[in-house]
């Protein structure tokens, strides 16, 4: 189901970058051009493009949060690795060399 739901973004991104490119802009835009007794007139197709860029934009947010909540509830570890976790400083007591105490004697109490 994710990796649908991923794809189907992908489409909606690549659907977006096309449907803003098309827009005419100050310098002509990538639009097709042509006459405005084509199908649509220029004025028609502004208020088209206009509203699949919203509705795209608005579908690739509402997308990319659902995405983000199904990759948070669906991959969260179960456990947690303790394999990292940093071990207490070793004390006095618990192997530490005294003052004037060899090494090798803290580290075998019955030699002591």
């Amino acid at each position: 189901m994710f990796t649908f739901l991923l794809i189907v973004h992908a489409i909606i991104a690549a659907s977006l970058v096309t449907v803003i490119l098309m827009q005419r802009s100050e310098g002509g835009g990538l639009g097709m051009g042509g006459s405005p007794s084509g199908l649509m007139s220029a004025r028609g197709a502004a208020d088209f493009l206009t509203r699949a860029t919203t509705v795209l934009a608005s579908a690739f947010v509402l997308m990319s949060i659902l995405l983000a909540v199904m990759a948070t509830m669906s991959r969260a570890p179960s456990t947690i690795d303790a394999s990292l976790a940093r071990r207490p400083a070793p004390t006095a007591a618990g192997g530490v060399p005294m003052a004037g105490e060899t090494p090798a004697a803290a580290a075998d109490p019955v030699a002591a």
